[in-house]
């Protein structure tokens, strides 16, 4: 869940606390990118960690009411942000969707620092070309994704829980992720 180790001496002075969340629908480069993220970060002496929150709800079955394990995602990320924060992480990088203003500032309070949110935006199109090669030969998946895709697509339009948007069309990762830290203000 951490990226690469980057250079041996940490910036002389660690940037103050915070949060990035990048969101985005189904197949729009999160996790990825917050891999890439992470990489650049470690590449500047930035402490950091970074978090697929997909993994922290990861368990089946999901209770009533709570279809995508929302309250196990919380639960485990309020834990292992508290756990980087003592080990010296200043910043958070977190992969995951944010669907509504109102969890804004739940994530927030999990997380312990200010949380800025970077929307990763595709076409709906392109996002289901990319969805069918990742879920090839899992037609039940792929059809249930595709679906998601136009659906919370329409659902973070509406929303508009972030702070930055970064259209990805055409670029590779590592673009993605620069852009990514240029929009929120990570750069330096």
């Amino acid at each position: 869940m951490t990226s690469a180790p980057g250079p041996a001496t940490p910036p002389a002075a660690p940037p103050d606390p915070g949060a990035l969340l990048l969101t985005g629908t189904v197949g729009a480069g999160k996790s990825t990118t917050a891999q890439h993220v992470g990489e650049l970060l470690a590449e500047r002496g930035v402490p950091h960690a970074v978090v697929d929150l997909d993994e922290l709800r990861r368990s089946w079955p999901a209770p009533p009411g709570d279809p995508f394990q929302q309250d196990l995602e919380l639960e485990n990320l309020r834990a292992v942000a508290a756990v980087y924060r003592r080990r010296g992480a200043s910043r958070l990088v977190l992969a995951g969707v944010l669907e509504d203003r109102g969890s804004r500032a739940v994530y927030e309070d999990a997380v312990g620092v200010p949380l800025t949110v970077c929307r990763l935006r595709l076409a709906v199109p392109a996002i289901r070309d990319r969805l069918d090669a990742r879920h090839a030969g899992y037609p039940a998946v792929l059809a249930w994704h595709r679906h998601r895709a136009g659906e919370l697509h329409a659902i973070l339009e509406d929303a508009r829980v972030e702070d930055a948007v970064v259209d990805v069309e055409g670029l590779a990762p590592a673009e993605v992720a620069a852009a990514v830290l240029r929009a929120v203000g990570w750069e330096a």
